[in-house]
């Protein structure tokens, strides 16, 4: 049985968790300010970290994966959801701020606890976790609401990072078998890092297809009026950073997840909203009205509250003799 994992090990990853997720936002955004392509800025993302994986599994540095078509096949509807849940991440934080976007973001537990209603197997929370979905709501709702003019929605971003957190909510509620799965045979080298690796590649693939339907067309010249606006360099340096950061951010969460468990995960997730918030406020001068900073404040306060109250309580074993 491997060690427990150092506390300093653990503080590291979530340091690098926090800090690559933030810069990732900040180039992310500036990348898509740049060009209205952001199916591509997305697939571009990810094709940088395919090649980031080859890289590792090339020198030997991280053991390749021994995965047979069946494996890969049964990762494919995953690789889909994450494909649409950065996909919608994207698209919803080029459209608009990056604050209303980490907003919604913040009730993606609202739309996983939906499907595990709806979607077999069903799965049913503690009724103090649905209480907290209230709050989430109410937090939101407040923070779109503008002092002295009304509710304040940007409904293209709205409904992109809604989206996302479907395809996040699907991605959550059918990949934790398979993965775990997978993670559980050691002779098919699946750790943390090569499931995220995998689901990586496959989420480009997914991405290509959305990328030729929506923005083929005018890729060529909202690329060549990208350059014209801000430079070629600066563009494909935005673009490159937004993918190493977004590369990296993921391996340290995933690197976390599987040595705290997915709870603990979730509350250190809804407490780094809290910065990306506050270092895009910063960066892009967003607004941030008094409302605003007390809905978010209420979301993810709420959410981290969910993921707490959200764990079921072991099942009781039957201790009588026989």
């Amino acid at each position: 049985m491997a060690p427990p994992t150092s506390n300093l090990k653990l503080a590291l990853f979530v340091g690098g968790w926090y800090a690559g997720n933030t810069v990732y936002n900040i180039y992310n955004k500036k990348a898509t300010n740049s060009i209205h392509a952001h199916w591509f800025v997305a697939g571009a993302q990810l094709g940088v970290g395919i090649l980031l994986s080859l890289f590792l599994w090339a020198t030997g540095l991280r053991k390749t994966p021994n995965l047979n078509s069946k494996d890969i096949i049964s990762c494919v509807p995953i690789g889909f959801c994450a494909a649409g849940a950065h996909g919608g991440s994207v698209l919803a934080m080029g459209v608009g701020a990056v604050s209303f976007a980490q907003i919604i973001k913040a009730c993606e537990p609202v739309f996983a606890a939906i499907i595990g209603l709806l979607v077999p197997p069903i799965d049913i929370k503690p009724i103090p976790a649905y209480l907290m979905l209230l709050v989430i709501c109410g937090g939101v709702g407040l923070a779109c609401v503008k002092e002295g003019k009304g509710v304040e929605i940007n409904m293209l971003a709205l409904q992109f990072a809604s989206f996302a957190n479907v395809c996040a909510a699907f991605k959550g509620k059918w990949g934790h078998s398979v993965t775990g799965a997978l993670k559980a045979d050691k002779s098919k080298n699946m750790d943390a890092a090569n499931v995220y690796a995998l689901m990586n590649i496959l989420s480009f693939l997914w991405t290509v297809p959305m990328i030729i339907i929506f923005e083929m067309a005018t890729l060529r010249e909202e690329w060549e009026k990208a350059v014209n606006n801000v430079g070629a360099q600066e563009l494909i340096f935005n673009i490159t950073m937004s993918a190493i950061f977004f590369y990296f951010y993921n391996e340290m969460a995933f690197a976390f997840t599987s040595q705290v468990g997915a709870v603990t995960s979730s509350v250190l997730n809804t407490a780094k909203r809290v910065i990306i918030i506050v270092a895009s406020a910063i960066v892009f001068q967003e607004g941030m009205s008094r409302n605003k900073m007390v809905g978010s404040a209420i979301a993810i306060l709420g959410t981290g509250l969910y993921s707490v109250l959200s764990k079921k309580a072991p099942a009781k074993t039957d201790k009588k003799k026989d």
